[in-house]
């Protein structure tokens, strides 16, 4: 069992109570080693339980606890059959786990679970929007696959609802096996295999499911979208998802909303940015412009000296917040462009110009100069 000679009786019981329920043939159907092993621990603690057979098992091994050694107790400690139900329920019940099959549980208590009602699986599926649709809200038809109760045989699964109790485990779910031991007859209980812990066998299969008694079907739906929803968030629609058991309730659909990039803005949390081009002389006179937004065109008058990079806000013009009035803001950012393409006029005049210009009219370029100088101590 994994104890010291010098374990104390909680200690002891501490460690078979473990060991019991890691290697119940319950745990493990089929299983000759595990079974082999519970067998071992019981034996272990019949003897390491009782503090003359342990007495003994110090001082003479294995013979001084073995019946059929001259040494041994005089006999089994057990009369005729024995079920490991009564041993363990106790036990298994201080662990939590008085509703299994085997132990700390009835034939009864496993029929109402097998046939108590069971809420059905969620169901998934996409819809894909445009980023305006997503600022403002939106309606979307939804189509999505949902296994519900067969129509044909009302859930069944069996044609005709031809359903008949099971005659190896008569109705109850579950079988009850007889081993013999070194301690009389240890009785188990298991699933049935036969009908799968249902306690019902179909004869024919319902031709519509083959008798699962479910049928997948694809359905569609109208849902709301509301204002503000981002890429990738779910919405949850109560009750449209796959169908319960045993007349359970549907579970839930999830719709994964996908948002369609804009060619113009992006988003950040509920702010929205964009770019504005503007020409060189619209930057250094001033000029007023035409600034698209989600609600449409805003004029906006670009002050005289504009840098590129710059940043101007245009309050509440942003995506409205998910589940509330309030709007974030939208952010334009300055981008100048230096004209292309020029021809000789334009050259000329733009030659004049910069022998006009002054170091006053270029902070930036009479600062770098002041700090390349002091640089290299011109």
């Amino acid at each position: 069992m994994g104890v010291p000679k010098t374990a104390t009786e909680e200690q002891i019981k501490r460690a078979y109570r473990e060991l019991a329920k890691k290697y119940h043939p319950d745990l493990h159907p089929g299983d000759k080693s595990a079974e082999a092993k519970f067998k071992e621990i019981n034996e272990a603690y019949e003897v390491l339980s009782d503090k003359n057979k342990r007495a003994r098992y110090d001082q003479f091994g294995q013979a001084g606890v073995d019946p059929n050694f001259g040494g041994g107790a005089g006999g089994s400690p057990f009369s005729g059959d024995i079920n490991i139900d009564d041993i363990f329920n106790s036990v298994f019940n201080d662990f939590g786990f008085g509703g299994f099959g085997g132990f700390g549980g009835s034939t009864a208590t496993h029929r109402a679970a097998t046939s108590m009602p069971r809420r059905g699986s969620d169901s998934e599926a996409e819809v894909t929007i445009a980023f305006e649709e997503a600022a403002r809200g939106c309606v979307k038809t939804v189509t999505y696959a949902q296994v519900e109760s067969c129509p044909t045989c009302h859930g069944t699964g069996a044609k005709n609802g031809a359903v008949r109790t099971c005659p190896q485990c008569g109705g109850t779910g579950q079988v009850r096996i007889s081993q013999r031991t070194p301690f009389g007859v240890v009785q188990t209980t298991r699933t049935c295999d036969r009908c799968g812990g249902t306690g019902k066998i179909i004869s024919e299969p319902c031709p519509a499911c083959g008798g699962t008694g479910r049928v997948r079907h694809n359905h569609a739906i109208e849902i709301n979208i509301p204002a503000g929803i981002d890429n990738q968030q779910v919405l949850n629609v109560g009750g449209k998802g796959n169908a319960g058991t045993n007349g359970g309730p549907s579970g839930d659909l999830h719709v994964r909303v996908n948002v369609r990039p804009h060619a113009l803005f992006e988003r950040r949390g509920y702010d929205v940015w964009c770019e504005m081009p503007i020409t060189f002389a619209q930057a250094a006179l001033g000029s007023e412009v035409e600034v698209p937004t989600i609600d449409g065109k805003v004029r906006y008058m670009v002050r005289a000296g504009t840098q590129p990079g710059d940043v101007f806000k245009l309050r509440s013009k942003g995506i409205q917040k998910l589940g509330g009035h309030s709007r974030g803001d939208q952010y334009v950012r300055m981008v100048v462009e230096v004209p292309k393409n020029l021809s000789a006029k334009q050259k000329a005049i733009l030659q004049e110009f910069e022998d006009a210009g002054e170091d006053r009219n270029y902070q930036k370029r009479r600062s770098f100069f002041e700090k390349l100088k002091k640089m290299f101590g011109e």
